[in-house]
C-alpha cells in the first residue's frame, strides 16, 4: 500500500485494500459444517432421541429402560438430582397421570463422544396442568443406558387449564 511523504495513508490505496480485505473476509465466512459423528456417538444421538419420544407412551414401563439402574436426573437447573429409574418415576409420574398427551419436540441435537444436547419443546396437554417447556437437555450415555440427564430451561408457558 503506498504511503505519502507525510506518512499518511493515500486515501485510494486505503479504500482499495480495505475493499479487498472486506470480500477476503466475506468469502471466507462461508457456514462451517460439523464433523459427522462417529458410529458411537449416533447410537448415543439415536438412544436420547427414542428416549424422547417414549413419552409420548406415557408409560414408565417404555420410559425407564433408557435409564441407567444408576442414573442421575435433574430436571431443570434449581432442582435437586433424583437417583435411577424409581426416582424419575416419583419425579415424574404425576405429569404422567394428569397429561392426555405429552410431546417431546427435538428442535436440534448435538453430540460429542457420550454427551448428547438437545434443544427441545416439551408439551404436556392436561385438563388440570397443562405445560410447555422450551429448554436444553444434557445427557451422558454410558454403555448404551443415559447415565446421567439435566434439563435446563429457556422458558416456560403455562396456559390456563380447560
Amino acid at each position: 500500500m503506498p504511503i505519502r511523504s507525510d506518512s499518511k495513508l493515500d486515501r485510494r490505496s486505503f479504500v482499495g485494500a480495505a475493499g479487498v480485505g472486506i470480500a477476503a473476509a466475506l468469502g471466507s465466512t462461508a457456514r462451517l459444517s460439523a464433523a459427522e459423528l462417529t458410529a458411537a456417538e449416533k447410537a448415543n444421538v439415536d438412544l436420547v432421541t427414542a428416549f424422547c419420544a417414549s413419552w409420548s407412551t406415557r408409560d414408565l414401563t417404555k420410559i425407564t429402560p433408557f435409564l441407567a439402574s444408576d442414573s442421575v436426573y435433574r430436571m431443570s437447573e434449581t432442582t435437586p438430582p433424583v437417583i435411577g429409574p424409581d426416582g424419575v418415576r416419583s419425579r415424574l409420574e404425576s405429569w404422567l397421570e394428569t397429561s392426555q398427551q405429552i410431546e417431546f419436540k427435538i428442535l436440534e441435537t448435538f453430540a460429542t463422544g457420550p454427551i448428547v444436547i438437545n434443544h427441545r419443546i416439551d408439551r404436556f396437554v392436561s385438563t388440570t396442568r397443562p405445560l410447555t417447556w422450551e429448554g436444553v437437555g444434557v445427557f451422558f450415555v454410558k454403555d448404551g443406558k443415559i447415565k446421567e440427564w439435566s434439563d435446563y430451561t429457556i422458558r416456560v408457558e403455562r396456559p390456563a387449564a380447560k
